[in-house]
């Protein structure tokens, strides 16, 4: 548990900045004119895409840690199963190429 609050903690924190950043540069693109009301969407969705992405990289990161350490154990028991491992370890990889093209989804909605 100990190992696992920084992390936790880490993340959040880069998911606030990376939401921040994505809603800054969408408000900066509207004109001053435009309500408040018309606004408020692309927020959301800034804010949207920031956790769909920050939560597919939380999930490829812990998928990946077990993954690795299990895999270390297997080669070095039966080194013949050094491919298989490979592949096991690049899975995880398509949860964060899913949470980006959901992002680019959600800030694509009209």
């Amino acid at each position: 548990m100990r190992r696992v609050l920084p992390v936790i903690m880490l993340a959040a924190v880069l998911l606030a900045l990376s939401s921040s950043a994505l809603c800054q540069e969408h408000s900066a693109a509207q004109t001053e004119a435009a309500p408040a009301t018309e606004k408020t969407p692309v927020i959301w969705k800034a804010f949207g895409a920031a956790l769909a992405i920050g939560f597919a990289a939380f999930a490829t990161a812990w998928a990946q840690s077990r993954i690795g350490s299990a895999a270390a154990g297997a080669i070095a028991e039966k080194p013949e199963v050094g491919g298989l491992m490979i592949v096991l370890e690049a899975l995880p990889e398509t949860i964060i190429i899913l949470g980006f093209v959901i992002a680019i989804m959600i800030v694509g909605m009209k």
